[in-house]
């Protein structure tokens, strides 16, 4: 009996290793022939990049998804992303409650786990909220979308463009299907277009928001001291970052990619610029073109990404604000920070401090390991690993160039973005026991 329960896998094991089998079964279906346009065997590498972009929602391709998947490919990357993007134990958990009434305690931790709460009462009906909300915000994004693109496109054709854009806005994965058009050029041709980019950037952002801020609005409407601290956290730094983000994107590149077109379309190419980086993946503009300045603050905004318990990747908007939060209060002489009438628990402070440096090592070591394997400009390759470790999949065009060992260490950073880098090294180092020996403390000097 002991030795059962010490060889039960953990509940971040089990998200991590969810992941990774929703990644293998995508890349066997991806390699049949008839996943492709041409009805050959897809590569294995190349269908183990596309489903793990897929799975983890991330949007970095070796091939167009428009031109060199046939529908039945695109179905299974779509499948990939909606699976992806809810969180495969999100799925799991709204059968169990279906077929199991009394789900047991440790489905719920589980559940609990992958959308990072610690509540798991009622999780359940929060679990059916957000697979109806899902379903009901990309619904309406379908149909809003597909105004558009069958004008464009024809109706059957157009229908199918507007439900898999919606679903990969919402899920914040950035794969399209407009290759059609022009290989590789996502949403340039509809740069000037209000309801296509109102259209995604409000899936974009609902998606990433995440769900314990829908169930709290739903709860307590525009009461704004009623909300729980996450939410207030989450709204404020998302719309800093959102409308900050759009500010400096248009003063670094008024005299770039956005001269010459008027002021509706700079307003709207730098919000859009701003939001996809949040961690969505579409662009309006040509990211090759872009400025320096431009692409480092782009890494900064795909680094911290959308909101806990959402659809999107990055450290999160909630990390950054209790670290900046530490960090005031530390320059203070502070011993825990207060906002919004609420002190911030250590441990939480911990935790962000952990998610923050680590997120920022693995990228860092990406960067080191493309360098060293091909030579690339610098600023390309970590725009590319900010994109990978962020899940946003927007690149300045290097992707296709990488050689194995670089395309390799994406895959692996992609997949550590969405389980979230610190589950993913707590899945394999994760211990049940505290150590039974506590050593002596001594001060360090820092800073």
């Amino acid at each position: 009996m002991n030795n059962k329960k010490r060889n039960k896998l953990t509940h971040l094991q089990v998200i991590a290793l969810g992941f990774l089998l929703m990644v293998a079964a995508g890349t066997a279906l991806l390699m049949l022939p008839i996943a492709s346009r041409e009805r050959v065997a897809t590569p294995f590498l190349t269908a183990l990049f596309t489903s793990t972009s897929a799975s983890c929602v991330t949007g970095l391709v070796l091939v167009d998804t428009g031109t060199y998947w046939s529908l039945f490919g695109q179905l299974v990357i779509i499948t990939l992303i909606q699976l992806g993007g809810l969180g495969i134990i999100t799925i799991a958990t709204l059968f169990f409650g279906l077929a199991d009434k009394n789900m047991g305690l440790r489905k719920r931790a589980i559940m609990a786990e992958s959308i990072n709460t610690t509540h798991i009462a009622g999780l359940k009906g929060l679990t059916r909220r957000i697979v109806l909300g899902t379903l009901l915000f990309e619904g309406v994004g379908a149909a809003l979308l597909s105004i558009r693109f069958i004008r464009d496109f024809g109706f059957f054709k157009g229908l199918w463009f507007g439900v898999f854009h919606a679903i990969s806005a919402f899920c914040n994965a950035g794969f399209d299907l407009l290759g059609c058009q022009e290989p590789y050029c996502s949403f340039v041709p509809y740069a000037d277009d209000l309801l296509v980019n109102l259209t995604l950037m409000a899936l974009i952002t609902i998606g990433g928001i995440g769900f314990l801020v829908w169930t709290d609005l739903q709860r307590n409407g525009l009461h704004w001291r009623r909300y729980q601290l996450h939410t207030k956290l989450a709204l404020c730094v998302s719309a800093l970052l959102t409308f900050g983000g759009a500010l400096l994107f248009w003063l670094t590149e008024r005299g770039g990619v956005l001269e010459g077109l008027s002021a509706k379309d700079q307003i709207l190419a730098s919000l859009f610029s701003s939001v996809t980086c949040r961690t969505a993946g579409m662009n309006t503009v040509e990211i090759a073109d872009l400025s320096t300045p431009s692409k480092l603050l782009m890494c900064f905004l795909m680094y911290v990404g959308g909101s806990s318990g959402s659809t999107a990747g990055g450290v999160k908007t909630t990390t950054l604000a209790v670290g900046l939060l530490y960090m005031a209060a530390g320059l203070r002489g502070v011993k825990k920070p207060a906002v919004f009438g609420r002190t911030v628990s250590g441990d939480t402070g911990k935790k962000a401090l952990c998610v923050l440096m680590f997120n920022f090592l693995l990228a860092f070591a990406g960067t080191i390991v493309i360098s060293a394997a091909q030579d690339l400009p610098a600023m390309d390759v970590i725009y590319e690993t900010s994109s990978a470790m962020g899940t946003v999949g927007i690149t300045t065009g290097i992707t296709r160039d990488l050689a194995v060992v670089s395309r390799l260490t994406i895959i692996f950073l992609m997949y550590c973005g969405r389980v979230g880098s610190t589950s993913f090294a707590l899945a394999l180092f994760e211990k049940r026991a505290e150590p039974p020996v506590t050593f002596p403390e001594e001060d360090v000097s820092v800073g």
